[in-house]
């Protein structure tokens, strides 16, 4: 579905007249594209914004899912994703993304605007169970922030099968506030 607020290069315009049209105080960098100076960013244009750069077979995994979320207020700066689909592509390797080649379960996604994206249960529990400080940071800022997403968490971790980190996820999620 093609957003009149987003802009991809060769789509109609170059990189290059996208780049201007930001000098210009019209465009801003969003994703993969560009958006109005003036458009709400939303959890649906933060994903569309991913959909040239993820396509059928990737989904926004931890902390590129938490900005689309709208956990997290700035884009990581490298995007993190994860294989969605059961057949291996070399496509993803090319990309400049953090990649997981290990298929993500079709029960921990969810579609927003035809992008392949974590649920907030599992977003936020696999930024808790992580060993990168950026993770357990973003982790620990969405846990004072969002009681609701917290709780999501929890009930995903407690039906979940064994993870690398899942004590340490348990333990930072339960030192929510109440």
């Amino acid at each position: 579905m093609a957003s009149p607020f987003l802009f991809f290069p060769g789509d109609p315009l170059t990189e290059s007249e996208l780049r201007a049209a930001c000098l210009d105080g019209l465009l801003v960098p969003l994703g993969a594209g560009f958006m109005h100076a003036d458009a709400a960013e939303t959890a649906w244009m933060r994903a569309a914004s991913l959909r040239p750069l993820l396509g059928d077979a990737l989904a926004a995994t931890r902390l590129t899912a938490a900005w689309i979320h709208g956990a997290l207020d700035v884009e990581p700066a490298r995007h993190e994703v994860q294989r969605a689909v059961p057949r291996r592509s070399t496509d993803a390797q090319r990309l400049s993304v953090a990649y997981r080649d290990m298929q993500i379960d079709d029960g921990d996604l969810e579609t927003i605007a035809g992008v392949r994206v974590t649920s907030v249960a599992r977003t936020l529990a696999d930024l808790a169970r992580s060993e990168n400080p950026v993770h357990l940071e973003a982790a620990s800022r969405w846990r004072d922030g969002d009681r609701a997403a917290v709780i999501r968490a929890r009930e995903w971790l407690a039906g979940a099968r064994r993870f690398p980190g899942k004590r340490r996820a348990a333990a930072l999620l339960g030192a929510a506030s109440s």
